[in-house]
């Protein structure tokens, strides 16, 4: 391949220069060279196709890491639905425990009601007792009234007392009798609260059809209806915790199963990345190989602007050093101070400003090269863009990380895959394809040369010069 490279860059250089008499090519070495030609074309082919294919799978990474997180979420909210349906079945066991003692109480109540009805009754048959004694007592009064005055003036003081006995026999009367009208009132009412309280009820509600069946039939009272329907509703919720539960427990099982499925998935893209990233660097060794071969490709044109840039950036940056236009601490500054507000991140260093005066001039002029280049842009070697092309140097919008992401790539760190290799690489040159993230979802598939930049002797960062297809 050495041999064949050098015969191949014989014969470019002699056709180049015009001098093909003196030592003309053979029809073989021609032959090679519109080999090579259509080989780099074949692998820069390869090579796009395979960035395409390293994108999709990254897009399917992001779906299926999405996917991961949803179902740990969604694992997590599982858990807290089965804790709240275990506090609902212990809530539930404790209001029926709770209608339980309520029935009980209710009995004693009755039975104390019950108690209470009959001292009532006998209150009352006491009262209608001192109500016929008082009666009595007025016939008496009356008669011994009326002796007396038969007995002419010896009766009058007896006749006195009578009138006072029958006047007080006459008001216990009436009072035996409001107390027994009181107490008949106080009966009626607590005997109702005692058929309440102990369940009864009279031949016509226990005759009468009720609305919740055996129940109402057997004519329960409303306190003891109120207990049922509650028992009932309790049992509803009780059964639909229970079938929840069970539900709960099946997707929980499922979860589980789909999260491991989208482990595996995981895992097999992780092969799947490897492969591609071997596929993806092969195809670009060969660019470089055929590049670094002599023979003239598509890509040499930028792969030299790249080179071309790359020394003249480091020459203005040695001539900032010997002038003392920066020291060589700020000038390899990695001290990355992040601007409030900004989104995507933007930082600043201490080389910003030199880069804001000196970079310009090179990156504009790079992009006149081609109707196919992109961007020019000087990183440092940790991928830090301080001063980006113009049109991508625009100020970041509040809220829209959409037009930002397009529009603001100056200030900004890309230590993506492609981006730390390019700023890293220390080669004579390095040739890349990838995915360009122009934000919401968009993508630019471009081809990226790259050449390091060094200042007096110590690796700086590169020179990316992006262009398309």
């Amino acid at each position: 391949m050495a041999l064949w490279g050098r015969a191949g860059r014989e014969h470019v250089d002699q056709r180049e220069s015009g001098d093909v008499s003196s030592a003309p090519a053979s029809a073989l070495e021609l032959r090679a060279v519109q080999v090579v030609e259509r080989l780099s074309k074949s692998v820069s082919t390869l090579g796009r196709d395979a960035a395409e294919v390293r994108g999709v799978l990254e897009d399917t990474q992001k779906v299926v890491v999405q996917q991961s997180d949803a179902m740990g979420a969604l694992g997590l909210e599982l858990n807290k639905v089965q804790q709240a349906q275990q506090a609902i079945s212990h809530a539930t066991d404790q209001t029926r425990h709770a209608v339980q003692r309520a029935r009980s109480a209710l009995e004693g109540v009755g039975a104390e009601v019950g108690g209470l009805v009959q001292t009532l009754r006998e209150v009352s048959d006491a009262a209608s007792d001192i109500t016929k004694i008082a009666l009595q007592t007025r016939l008496v009064a009356f008669n011994a009234s009326v002796e007396a005055k038969r007995a002419g003036e010896a009766g009058r003081g007896f006749g006195v007392v009578a009138d006072a006995v029958k006047d007080l026999a006459s008001k216990v009367e009436q009072s035996s009798k409001a107390i027994m009208s009181t107490v008949t009132a106080l009966d009626a009412k607590v005997n109702a609260l005692r058929r309440e309280l102990s369940n009864e009820s009279d031949q016509a509600l226990a005759a009468k059809p009720g609305p919740i069946g055996s129940a109402a039939a057997l004519g329960s009272s409303g306190i003891h209806s109120a207990f049922a329907d509650v028992e009932r509703d309790v049992a509803l919720i009780a059964d639909s915790a229970r079938q929840s539960q069970v539900t709960t427990v099946q997707l929980g099982e499922r979860s589980v199963v789909l999260e491991n499925e989208v482990q595996q998935a995981m895992r097999s893209l992780e092969v799947a990345f490897a492969g591609s990233d071997k596929f993806l660097r092969l195809s670009e060794e060969l660019i470089e190989q055929i590049a670094s071969s002599g023979v003239r490709v598509a890509d040499s044109l930028y792969i030299d602007a790249a080179q071309q840039g790359a020394r003249e950036i480091a020459g203005l940056l040695e001539q900032a050093l010997e002038t003392r236009q920066i020291s060589p601490a700020d000038l390899f500054d990695e001290r990355y101070q992040p601007i409030a507000g900004t989104n995507p991140a933007q930082h600043l260093t201490a080389f910003v400003p030199l880069a804001d005066r000196l970079f310009p001039a090179v990156q504009e002029r790079m992009l006149s090269l081609s109707d196919k280049v992109v961007y020019c842009i000087a990183v440092d070697r940790n991928g830090y863009v301080a001063a980006h092309n113009k049109s991508y140097c625009q100020p970041q919008r509040a809220g829209d990380v959409v037009w930002n992401t397009a529009h603001s790539r100056y200030r900004r760190i890309f230590n993506d895959r492609t981006g730390l290799a390019s700023a890293r690489n220390t080669r004579p040159f390095l040739l890349q394809t990838y995915r360009r993230d122009m934000g919401g979802g968009r993508f630019v598939l471009l081809k990226e040369a790259a050449a390091p930049i060094t200042v007096q002797g110590r690796h700086w960062g590169g020179l990316r010069l992006a262009f398309g297809f």
